[in-house]
């Protein structure tokens, strides 16, 4: 029988890394992060792990050590996204003087206090402009100065069954000598078909303009794999409910189609800075979705003066529940705190599927190190 493999989740959120990698079959001992709504979040969706809320730098390793049952050396991965802020193309004062940039550091402190078998480490692919790659190059020399080989590559979530396109930098890497494999894609050209936003959404409720829909039944039965998946057995959904637009706004949407954005708007009723805008720029902006497409990034605020938040059919901003679908978290997942912060939690997680193929190429990596150990003898 194989042991059992452990994780502890830094920079944890609402825990859509640690989400993935239960279901590749983890034991997720313990979370971290300062937020505190997301904290609360963690708690009631990883009943088996401890919260531990704070800014890390303050934390103990020994009493995280404890917290988790393990002594130095036990546990199989620790995983954790540093802020991606300062590395993210969207904050155009990024840079590592930014203190959100060096925050890899108490990672690696974490990981040389509690020598974990392996590490994964995630973050924005905007990590790679910063100083010509200044970041990637000290992550991977520090954790090579602490006996850890590591590689990285840039995978794409509507690649592995995630409804939009996101793309995140994923650093794997062990102390063990064991191979690493980063997972190969399931979705695309020649594989399964890309998961769509009508697979994603089509079985919730309509909402009206800033409806809240409470607790409810869904609209139809699960009419894909993928509501299957995250429906679960549940027969109600929570966490549906739409923001409030202006009427500027509402006026606004009356004349974008499906797949449209911005361009569609009669001039007159543009807010004053897109009136200057280049008909090139902002493609996004404004932008409505189509059923058959994929979501664009979700980021923490599904703001439609910022991206294709507009729902495909209905004259409204996706809810909360919504953003969460597209991410691929299950809709047993129920975000603490105010909406403003339930999108953040939402829009700063790891796909949950995404983190699943990733702990699912580990697991690979060390059933094939066991193999070749078994071999040796």
């Amino acid at each position: 029988m194989s042991k059992r493999r452990t994780a502890i989740d830094l920079f944890c959120g609402a825990g859509g890394l640690s989400a993935g990698f239960e279901m590749a079959g983890f034991t997720v001992l313990a979370g971290n992060d300062l937020f505190e709504a997301a904290g609360r979040t963690f708690s009631e969706t990883h009943p088996m792990a401890k919260f531990i809320p704070g800014r890390i730098q303050d934390l103990d390793t020994d009493d995280l050590l404890k917290t988790a049952g393990l002594k130095k050396g036990e546990l199989t991965v620790l995983v954790g996204g540093p802020p991606c802020q300062a590395y993210s193309v969207y904050n155009h004062q990024r840079g590592m003087h930014d203190e959100r940039a060096s925050l890899f550091r108490e990672y690696l402190r974490i990981v040389d206090a509690l020598r974990p078998e392996w590490i994964v480490m995630e973050n924005v692919s905007g990590i790679f402009s910063i100083g010509g790659g200044e970041a990637v190059h000290a992550i991977q020399k520090e954790l090579s100065a602490l006996g850890y080989s590591v590689e990285f590559d840039v995978l794409k979530a509507e690649q592995f069954g995630v409804p939009q396109e996101r793309r995140r930098v994923v650093f794997i890497g062990n102390r063990i000598g064991a191979p690493i494999k980063h997972p190969v894609p399931t979705h695309g050209p020649g594989l399964k078909p890309y998961v769509t936003i009508q697979d994603a959404i089509s079985d919730l409720p309509a909402l009206e303009n800033g409806e809240d829909c409470g607790v409810a039944p869904y609209a139809t039965e699960a009419t894909s794999d993928f509501q299957k998946l995250l429906r679960g057995n549940l027969i109600e959904v929570t966490g549906h409910a739409a923001p409030r637009l202006g009427q500027v706004n509402l006026d606004r949407l009356d004349h974008i189609p499906a797949g449209g954005s911005w361009r569609d708007i009669p001039f007159d009723l543009l807010p004053a800075g897109m009136k200057r805008a280049k008909r090139s720029d902002h493609t996004k902006r404004y932008g409505r979705m189509t059923w058959d497409g994929q979501a664009c990034t979700i980021l923490t605020k599904c703001d439609i003066h910022w991206g294709a938040y507009i729902h495909p059919d209905q004259n409204r901003a996706i809810s909360v529940r919504e953003a969460a679908r597209l991410q691929s978290f299950p809709d047993s997942f129920e975000f603490s705190g105010s909406k403003t912060e339930q999108y953040v939690q939402v829009g700063n997680a790891v796909p949950p599927l995404l983190g699943k193929a990733i702990a699912e190429a580990l697991i690979g990596c060390m059933e094939e190190h066991e193999a070749e150990g078994s071999d040796a003898a």
